[in-house]
């Protein structure tokens, strides 16, 4: 696999994932509302997605469910029912998360948690890898799974920089809204607003 062929990957990649996503502005959510810690361990729970993504579009069982309505109905459908739940909890937010300086490590835990099921309910991830992976894969220079798998990783990785810089935006952000109780809620009705809106695209979507 040539330099200039990873580096145009990247380059896709990177686009991708500043583009305004469930992943992203989840991480930003958890950053600007507790700290950047709770911004990297979010972002662990997404690139544990991310491997889960990636083995499957290697040994072909994202192929595979693409292929099947009945599965891709199940996954979309269930990743906007998470979507449009984390909605709910932000438009329900009643206290000023800016208040909140202490997060221990079950929320943490938690957070992981809804990382992983975020990104691995999101089929557009898989649609992703299984659209973009084959153009950037060279047959003359065999092993297919390695190439794949390469690019996959190189993904992961820019993906978790990237969110990381963001975690820390944010949280530097935060320091400027503590004690504005206003501009809380309104984030939170805006991020609820967007999950709503990426919830829906997601179950509207077709395989």
């Amino acid at each position: 696999m040539s330099l200039s062929l990873l580096i145009s990957f990247l380059g896709a990649s990177i686009i991708l994932c500043i583009m305004p996503g469930p992943d992203n502005l989840f991480v930003l959510a958890q950053s600007l509302t507790q700290s950047w810690k709770a911004g990297v361990y979010t972002t662990l729970g997404l690139c544990t997605g991310l491997l889960v993504h990636i083995s499957a579009a290697v040994l072909g069982i994202s192929a595979i469910i693409y292929q099947s309505t009945f599965i891709f109905t199940i996954v979309k459908f269930a990743g906007a029912a998470y979507l449009i739940y984390l909605a709910w909890q932000a438009f329900h937010a009643k206290e000023d998360p800016f208040t909140i300086h202490k997060q221990n490590k079950m929320a943490y835990k938690d957070l992981y948690k809804k990382g992983i099921l975020m990104n691995i309910l999101n089929p557009k991830v898989s649609l992703f890898f299984l659209a973009l992976l084959p153009q950037f894969i060279n047959p003359n220079a065999g092993h297919v799974s390695l190439q794949m798998f390469t690019l996959g990783f190189v993904f992961l990785v820019q993906a978790f920089i990237l969110f990381c810089l963001f975690s820390i935006f944010a949280s530097t952000l935060r320091k400027w809204l503590i004690g504005k109780p206003a501009v809380a809620r309104r984030l939170n009705k805006i991020q609820g607003t967007l999950f709503v809106l990426i919830g829906l695209k997601i179950a509207f979507s077709e395989n």
